[in-house]
Parts: C-alpha cells; structure tokens; sequence
C-alpha cells in the first residue's frame, strides 16, 4: 500500500512539474521536479529484497546521482555538464547493479540494435554538438551500455525485477534521446513532457526492480 501511495504521489508531483516547465515561473520546477525523483527514492528503498542488498544500494545510488543531475539540469546552461556528470555516474552504477545480479552479458542480439540506435541518433546529433562532441559520445557509450545490461540481464534471468529494469532501460535511452535532440538539433515544444514524462517512467520502474512490483504494471 505503502508503495502505491508513492507512486501516485510521485505521478501528482510529476504533472506537476511537467506543468511548470511550461510556465514563465520555475518555482513549480524547483520543487517538484527534485521531490519526484525523493518519492521514486523512497519507493526503491521501502522495496521487498527480493533482490541482493548489493543491487538495491546500487539502484538507490544511482538514484541519487541523477537527482542531482535534475538539480543541475534546472540551474543556469553553465550547469548543463555538471548534471551530464551526475546523469553519467547514475548510469553507471546501474550498470554495476545489472552486472552485479546477472555478471557481465555480451548478448549481441542486444548490442547491435542498441547500436545501430545510438549511431542514428549521434548522426543526427553531430553537425550541432561542436565542443560536446566527446561528453556526448561518453555520455552515449554509458547509456546504451545500462540498457544492454539491462537486457541482457533480463535474457539470462527472466525475473520480474530483470524485465522492470530492462523495461526503465529502454525508457530512459529514450528520454536522453528526446532530450539531446531537443537541446542540440532543434526545439520542439513537446519535449518537455517526452523527456520527463519517459525519464521518472524509467527511473520508477527501475527502483520497483529493487522490490519487483510487477503488480503494479
């Protein structure tokens, strides 16, 4: 009950901001795009171990680098590489959290299509990143590599936790990707509600893989 009590709170809260991004005052940015992602904390952490407590305090840590990383996002643009920063840490220790549950997968069927993706979107990218060019590359590599853990792990250990993690994978390549094309290609005025809207669906199913609430899909 606990939990859904915070996932209907954090969807309130996520509306919210969404709603504020698209206002001329940010105060409903700055408070609750930070407290969505708090709420989504305390779902990953109030969850049922079914995983190890290894993999929970990856997840919950990676959590925590991208919180973060929306604080840095809603500052001024200086900011922007600060939150790549904390964004990229967070993946990768999703990655450790993948890997630490299921080791370290190759899974080419995985990998080829993630980066036949990741390769359209950096072409697309690439005429308009100028000196971003290699943290964006970075930031690609670390990316794709948590979704393909992620999938891969799923292939190997077809749990509910494996398929809510890979599931928050493929939604949050999906809300960088928004996002990326948004900041450095063109604007579109949807992109606010794409990015934070795919971005807090990855990262709640990614702390419910801690409990793995598949119920509550």
């Amino acid at each position: 009950m606990t939990i859904i009590i915070l996932t209907v709170a954090a969807a309130v809260t996520a509306v919210l901001a969404i709603q504020g991004e698209y206002k001329p005052n940010r105060s409903q940015v700055y408070l609750f795009k930070p407290l969505t992602t708090i709420l989504i904390i305390l779902i990953a952490f109030l969850g049922r171990d079914v995983t190890t407590p290894l993999y929970k305090g990856l997840v919950i840590a990676g959590l925590i680098f991208c919180l973060g990383g929306d604080v840095f996002l809603m500052l001024p643009a200086r900011y922007f590489i600060a939150g790549l920063v904390s964004f990229l840490i967070g993946h990768l220790l999703y990655i450790a959290a993948f890997v630490s549950a299921a080791g370290f997968q190759f899974a080419p069927l995985w990998l080829l299509p993630l980066a036949v993706y990741g390769g359209l979107v950096y072409s697309l990218l690439h005429p308009h990143l100028g000196h971003m060019r290699l943290p964006v590359i970075i930031y690609m590599v670390a990316i794709l590599t948590m979704a393909w853990q992620a999938l891969a792990r799923w292939s190997v250990q077809p749990t509910s936790s494996a398929l809510l993690a890979a599931v928050g994978a493929v939604f949050f390549v999906l809300s960088d990707s928004a996002l990326a094309l948004d900041r450095f290609r063109a604007r579109f005025k949807s992109a606010r509600v794409i990015v934070l809207g795919t971005y807090w669906l990855a990262q709640w199913l990614i702390a419910l893989s801690v409990g793995a609430y598949l119920a509550l899909l």
